[in-house]
């Protein structure tokens, strides 16, 4: 007898018998659930006062702290994502948050962006940094904080989902002395600020990124926003760029900012300038491409050097960054909530085990009967669009290029997926800013989105391509990308609504102002 075959059928029949199981349980509960608590309404967002003019210039500050903990070296810490139970054996550079202040001058208040060098961030522990700010934010007329993920393969597990499962990896103590350290980054931001004039500008990087799942889309662009104070001092840069921050490799175990700490590091050493990160559209995959990545396997495994040389050599394409265009000083903010369809039972059990920090609420039309929810910002930054985004979204999803019927995991062509973001928004300059506010995971196609027949979730399956499908274990389900479409459709039709408004209105009050010099020239005359 095989009894390593006996071993594997009798492990994949009880997998089978616990998915269905799960799924039979949740589809239970939430149908119950429905019943006695109904999911509370969420009103479409209004911009509070959408401006076409800003003030005479930007407020701009910029504050960073530490996240890595004084006691290390003490207690056991998990390094997050790849796979579960990998204890952090040392450490390579201290994770850090970024915070930075940025005001108009309209009077309408300030936004923060923080970008922190975690793996991601639930909805629930956003809100809880926020309310940790609340007062700050009162006293100093912040109106919107937003924060954002480098999605850091070596850092410090926050979400809970890479211990030693069915424990949790995440740590309590850690996770107060984290909210306090992103605190201290957003109000030294606050106290750093100063007045100057913010400039866009771009750059293509042709040879650094890979995309490993078809169809090869993604953004080569590299985007700054550079602010250069009035007074000559230090200036402060916000980069964006398409990359899951993962050149350490799954064979690492040590703390650290993987390549997104050294590129920052290289441009304080030559411009002194100080960078907060922001990645892009990074699911399908997106990462940096590692030419010499056998060789380096074989040698051993230690990725440190090329992850130096990796964020060095994009430091190099920011700070050769030429034309640029100054924005006027005007910044429109709205934020959406809403609910997702929580399909996936594997993130699911890991929320009701107390594993992952999320609320669940019953919905009706849900495919268990529960929904997760979440949010999304749009930004207009001088008359740039930037969407701030809870996921790692597929880059068609954000830019077209989807698959056909003959290629598709499903048969279907493109049809069936809903209108690129960029398009919905009229722009195809919009930026993405993903991992922002939340952590849902990946997004992906509808007509490319399959699961396994026995054991959806629970393994990754093959498609009639053969091409394995691992994101989906590692997404909320099928629905979510029609979801973020409609949302952010309804999000830039209110804002297609306020503009033409203040639009009129300014044509109107020009037209009044010409009218009254008019008049007031006929009677002088």
């Amino acid at each position: 007898m095989d009894f390593n075959k006996l071993k594997k059928d009798v492990t994949d029949k009880g997998e089978v018998l616990l998915s269905k199981g799960l799924r039979a349980a949740f589809s239970a509960v939430g149908a119950v659930g429905r019943k006695a608590t109904p999911l509370p309404a969420i009103a479409q967002a209004e911009p509070e006062d959408y401006r076409l003019k800003g003030g005479s210039c930007y407020t701009v500050g910029f504050g960073k702290a530490t996240v890595f903990p004084d006691d290390f070296m003490q207690k056991t810490y998990y390094v997050a994502g790849y796979g579960e139970n990998n204890p952090a054996t040392g450490y390579l550079d201290e994770p850090h948050a970024h915070a930075v202040w940025m005001d108009d001058n309209s009077g309408r208040g300030a936004v923060l962006l923080i970008s922190i060098d975690t793996v991601g961030l639930l909805n629930a522990d956003v809100n809880g940094i926020r309310e940790s700010l609340a007062d700050f934010a009162r006293t100093t007329d912040c109106r919107s904080i937003n924060i954002m993920s480098t999605h850091n393969h070596a850092s410090i597990d926050t979400m809970g989902t890479w211990g030693p499962l069915p424990l949790s990896g995440r740590d309590k103590s850690y996770m107060k002395f984290f909210y306090a350290q992103v605190k201290k980054a957003a109000i030294d931001a606050y106290k750093d600020r100063r007045s100057g004039s913010l400039f866009l500008g771009t750059i293509e990087v042709p040879d650094m990124q890979e995309d490993i799942r078809t169809p090869i889309v993604y953004s080569k662009t590299l985007t700054r926003l550079r602010f250069a104070p009035k007074d000559g001092t230090r200036e402060t840069w916000l980069l964006n760029f398409a990359s899951h921050s993962e050149s350490l490799q799954g064979c690492n175990s040590r703390v650290s900012a993987d390549f997104p700490g050294y590129m920052r590091e290289a441009i304080r050493r030559e411009t002194g300038a100080e960078t907060a990160y922001f990645v892009g559209a990074i699911g399908g995959m997106i990462s940096m491409d590692i030419p010499n990545e056998k060789e380096i396997r074989a040698a051993g495994g230690d990725f440190a050097e090329n992850t130096r040389q990796i964020g060095e050599k994009l430091a190099g394409y920011a700070m050769s960054i030429g034309k640029e265009k100054k924005l006027s000083p005007c910044i429109n903010v709205l934020r959406q909530e809403f609910y997702f369809d929580a399909d996936n039972t594997m993130l699911m059990t890991a929320k009701f085990a107390h594993i992952l920090q999320a609320k669940g609420y019953y919905m009706e039309g849900a495919s268990l009967g529960f929904a997760l929810k979440s949010e999304m910002t749009y930004l207009e930054i001088g008359g740039q669009k930037i969407l701030l985004l809870p996921c790692e979204l597929f880059p068609e999803l954000a830019y077209g290029g989807y698959l056909d019927c003959d290629e598709s995991a499903s048969g279907y062509g493109a049809e069936v997926n809903p209108v690129p973001l960029l398009e919905i928004a009229n722009d195809p300059n919009m930026l993405i800013f993903g991992l922002a506010n939340d952590e849902v995971g990946y997004v992906l196609p509808k007509n490319d989105f399959l699961l396994h027949a026995e054991t959806p979730y629970f393994e990754a399956a093959r498609d009639r391509h053969g091409r394995r499908h691992y994101e989906e274990t590692n997404s909320l389900g099928p629905a979510t990308a029609d979801t973020i479409a409609e949302v952010f459709c309804g999000m830039m039709q209110t804002v297609n609504a306020a503009k033409a408004k203040a639009e009129t209105e300014a044509k109107a009050a020009k037209e009044a102002k010409e009218a009254a010099k008019k008049a007031e020239d006929t009677v002088e005359a």
